[in-house]
C-alpha cells in the first residue's frame, strides 16, 4: 500500500530528483511532486512524495526535522485534500 507524504519547508532550489534521492534511502519512491505557484511558476517550498510500504513510515520519522539544503524539513503523512467550494 502506498503512502502520500507531505514534505514542507523545502529550499526553493530543491529539485524533484534531490528529494527523490533523499527519500529513496528508506525505500522505493513511486513519485515526487514539488508544488509551484500557478501564476509565477516559482516553487512554493513544499511537495509530496509517494512511497510503498514500511519505508514510507521510516522516511517520515527519519526525515522530519532533518536539515535539507539549510532548512529543517517538515515531513508527515499527507492528509486528503479538502473539497474546495465551486463557485
Amino acid at each position: 500500500m502506498s503512502k502520500n507524504i507531505y514534505v514542507g519547508n523545502l529550499p526553493w532550489s530543491a529539485t524533484e530528483e534531490e528529494v527523490r534521492k533523499a527519500f529513496e534511502a528508506y525505500g522505493p519512491v513511486t513519485s515526487v511532486k514539488l508544488v509551484q505557484d500557478r501564476e509565477t511558476g516559482r516553487p512554493r517550498g513544499f511537495g509530496f512524495v509517494e512511497m510503498e510500504g514500511e519505508g514510507a513510515l521510516e522516511a517520515i520519522e527519519a526525515m522530519d526535522g532533518k536539515d535539507f539544503g539549510g532548512r529543517s524539513l517538515k515531513v508527515n503523512e499527507a492528509r486528503p485534500r479538502a473539497e474546495r467550494p465551486r463557485w
